[in-house]
């Protein structure tokens, strides 16, 4: 492999995230669970997320506007201000939670650091993800840090065209098969597949990925056996 540029996303790759939106998953069914079924509120929750993608995009405070929506919705728009004000305090709640890094992170990052250029690569709400990034003490190894407003092919090659590579000069690490691996490896660039033990439903696929540029591996330090 000829690689200048790995890149990693940030969200249950670097450090923990989708546990916490479970946390608050559950809190807001109990505010809700006098109108639904705690099942029935999670459904109705998930399909306003993915209808709202294309307005808001990803990250904590689309969650909150979409939690709002859904509150009005299996209320029938009779729900209290103080409900409305809970959910906002969820949603501050989670913007405020502490960074836990995940084992091994910083150990490759050290590793990995000064032989490649290192890019974060992910997700989410630009504002958010610079003070996540920040507070974890990781940004000093990254040179160059892209929050995409979604992990299409388009958005990658964009990403590679301002790096200034190639597609087969690019490894992606992420926990994501559909966002972090498929569409990089649609491009022929390299890929590896970092399970995390819990996944948003939105970020599953239901087929084994089966490439020559692809890894999968159940730990991060794990990558260093192929790039060091």
């Amino acid at each position: 492999m000829n690689l200048k540029v790995i890149a990693f996303d940030a969200d249950d790759t670097l450090f923990v995230n989708e546990p916490y939106f479970q946390e608050t998953e559950k809190k807001f069914c109990g505010l809700m669970s006098d109108y639904l079924s705690h099942q029935g509120i999670s459904q109705e929750l998930f399909k306003i997320e993915i209808d709202n993608l294309k307005i808001y995009g990803y990250g904590i405070k689309a969650y909150i506007l979409s939690m709002i929506e859904a509150a009005m919705k299996i209320s029938n728009n009779t729900i209290p201000v103080e409900v409305i004000e809970k959910i906002i305090e969820y949603g501050k709640e989670l913007l405020e939670k502490p960074i836990e890094l995940l084992d091994g992170v910083e150990e490759t990052l050290q590793a990995l650091h000064g032989k490649y250029k290192l890019v974060v690569a992910t997700k989410g709400d630009l504002l958010d993800q610079r003070r996540k990034l920040h507070n974890s003490g990781l940004g000093q190894y990254f040179h160059h840090i892209e929050v995409m407003s979604d992990k299409q092919e388009r958005d990658y090659s964009d990403l590679m065209k301002r790096l200034e590579i190639q597609p087969e000069e690019f490894f992606m690490i992420g926990n994501s098969l559909k966002s972090d691996v498929l569409p990089v490896l649609a491009l022929g660039g390299h890929a590896v597949h970092i399970a995390f033990h819990t996944t948003w439903a939105h970020e599953r696929i239901d087929f084994k990925v089966e490439h020559e540029n692809f890894y999968a591996f159940e730990k991060i330090t794990n990558v260093l056996k192929i790039l060091s």
